[in-house]
């Protein structure tokens, strides 16, 4: 059986984590298999993609078996090769939703830190236990929280190890929405169905300059969105949804 079900509905692409027996623990043959799914047809035509996992987790983190005696060397290859599967997910040019539900850890949670958007049923329960294995969040895990949740809740969360729950990573700013148990892939696909419903490439353009201008000076920051503007102003896309905006607005 395949470790990543793919499915399309529409413009939107569901990628679903299977490797239930073990909480879809991510081994190196998972992460392969969803760079490919990444790279594939379904996932490069569509508006939006939405990952989750099958079972009772979203993903129990990393396969940690597969790096009991790994050395420099190995981790290096590892990261040139299934281990860029974290920053391809971030990199998408469309929209990503992660829809979470049961454990969130390690790895599992970088993965969804990755995404654009979380969507967590009552059932997630996060964490980052690396430094119990004496390592850090090494997949953009650490990057990408600080930048959510600040410096010092960030250290709070990595170095005292503290499992938390779906209400508290609301509050934090680690997941979008709350919604009740079982419900986490149905409102994602929905919020995804309603992404997919708007002009890709000012979609695609918003997307990029958020990643962009938090690490950009003010200046740099406005010159992104002012030639953002500029080129989206120029495409047909952009007539046409203004004809359709305008239209919409004269009914009664």
């Amino acid at each position: 059986m395949s470790l990543v079900d793919i499915r399309r509905e529409g413009h939107v692409c569901l990628l679903t984590l299977q490797r239930e027996e073990k909480l879809n623990a991510l081994s190196g043959a998972m992460e392969r298999e969803l760079l490919e799914a990444l790279g594939g047809d379904d996932v490069r035509t569509s508006r939006c993609v939405v990952l989750t996992g099958a079972g009772k987790a979203f993903s129990a983190g990393a396969d940690i078996n597969e790096f009991a005696d790994a050395d420099a060397a190995s981790i290096a290859a590892y990261y040139a090769d299934t281990g860029d599967v974290y920053e391809r997910f971030a990199a998408l040019s469309m929209p990503t939703i992660a829809a979470i539900h049961g454990w969130c850890l390690g790895g599992g949670l970088e993965l969804a830190l990755a995404a654009d958007f979380r969507v967590a049923d009552e059932t997630a329960a996060f964490g980052l236990p690396e430094v119990e294995l004496g390592i850090l969040p090494s997949s953009g895990g650490a990057y990408r929280l600080v930048r959510l949740v600040g410096p010092g809740r960030a250290k709070e969360l990595m170095l005292l190890r503290r499992r938390f729950n779906a209400s508290e990573a609301l509050a934090f700013g680690v997941v979008s929405e709350v919604v009740p148990a079982g419900k986490a892939a149905g409102r994602a696909l929905g919020l995804a169905g309603e992404l997919a419903e708007l002009p890709p490439l000012a979609v695609e353009t918003i997307k990029r300059a958020a990643d962009l201008i938090p690490e950009a000076s003010r200046e740099a920051a406005m010159l992104i969105e002012r030639l953002g503007y500029a080129a989206l102003a120029q495409t047909d896309e952009a007539t046409h949804a203004v004809d359709d905006f305008t239209r919409r607005d004269r009914r009664p």
